[in-house]
């Protein structure tokens, strides 16, 4: 049975605009154009499947939130993609505009309730209507801010408005280089964005990206690293609201490993995917590439490889039709409340 895939989690933008993100180097393998064109290219041997992506934001400067600029001109680069209407150049045709089935900007979270909604106000009235009705949630990384930024109280008043107008929180943290304290942080503000909540249905949902980035240059499940990534995987787990993203885990790998076939690297990574599936069950983890960002180190052929390997994860775990269905597309619906 053929299943239709619905990739959680790429990032776009024109060549012109890609200095405006805090990642841009010139020399950067993604300096250049990664549109819709480039993507439709990525992942060509599974076209006849792909049934659509999400578009999550991709870290444009804002000046500690102070500069709306930049996220503002990326929202009108969403709104192109979603009307159909490219400007020259850019890599997207009207065609295209029906792949693209929900979108998650950027927001100030951090920045205090009177902000934060003068903002999404923003986002409504320059979005349009076709682009504001693709609007699923928002994304305010963690994973390079400073400790104990997503447990204010400004923050966490962020994320409750955020459940309260039926949004998720796309949730951006990195133990591999921020250590087990991102794990025990993002516990904690969920835990305390739900606290008080009376209605289940307006508790804000998580969506997790990236296994919250382990470290898997580590060879040993009893490293101290290991154990902590997966005692916080069991713990966020237990909450109905949460959801896992399957992307990002070639930027945690070594060179070397990235290198290797799909079979190796699955060999190599089982460890983590196992405890996922785990924790998580089918229901609520979500097939996504991160493309671009997958191709530094790995090549062209990194959606491919990340599709296969995603693949073999299903076959290990015994899944179901059903539960197939649920990781490569089934998930991302429910979670972001797609139309269909």
């Amino acid at each position: 049975m053929s299943i239709p895939i619905i990739d959680s989690h790429i990032h776009l933008w024109n060549e012109a605009e890609a200095p405006s993100h805090n990642w841009y180097a010139s020399d950067s393998p993604l300096a250049t154009r990664h549109s819709i064109a480039e993507y439709r290219e990525a992942t060509s041997s599974s076209a006849s499947q792909l049934s659509g992506f999400i578009y999550i934001e991709a870290d444009r400067k804002n000046d500690d939130s102070k500069d709306w600029s930049k996220p503002l001109n990326e929202l009108a680069w969403m709104r192109r993609i979603i009307e159909g209407k490219p400007q020259e150049g850019e890599g997207h045709t009207a065609d295209n505009a029906k792949l693209c089935l929900g979108i998650i900007p950027w927001a100030p979270i951090a920045s205090g309730l009177p902000k934060l909604k003068e903002y999404i106000a923003t986002v409504e009235e320059q979005a349009g209507e076709a682009a504001w009705a693709k609007v699923k949630g928002f994304r305010y990384l963690l994973q390079d801010k400073p400790n104990k930024t997503g447990l204010t109280e400004e923050f966490i008043d962020g994320l409750k408005l955020l459940g309260e107008k039926g949004w998720v929180f796309d949730a951006g943290v990195d133990q591999h280089r921020r250590g087990r304290v991102q794990l025990e942080e993002l516990v904690e503000i969920i835990d305390r964005a739900h606290d008080g909540v009376k209605d289940e249905d307006k508790k804000v949902v998580f969506i997790i990206n990236h296994f919250c980035k382990p470290d898997l240059t580590i060879i040993s499940q009893t490293d101290p690293s290991f154990i902590a990534w997966r005692s916080a995987m069991f713990t966020l787990g237990k909450c109905r609201r949460t959801y896992m993203k399957l992307s990002g885990l070639f930027e945690e790998m070594s060179d070397s490993l990235k290198t290797q076939s799909a079979e190796q690297i699955f060999s190599a990574i089982l460890p983590w995917l196992a405890v996922v599936i785990a924790a998580f069950g089918p229901e609520r983890i979500m097939f996504g590439s991160n493309w671009p960002v997958c191709t530094v180190g790995v090549g062209e052929e990194a959606w491919k490889k990340w599709h296969k390997i995603v693949d073999m994860m299903c076959d290990m775990a015994g899944l179901s039709q059903k539960d197939q269905a649920m990781v490569w597309s089934g998930t991302a619906k429910k979670a972001y409340n797609l139309e269909g």
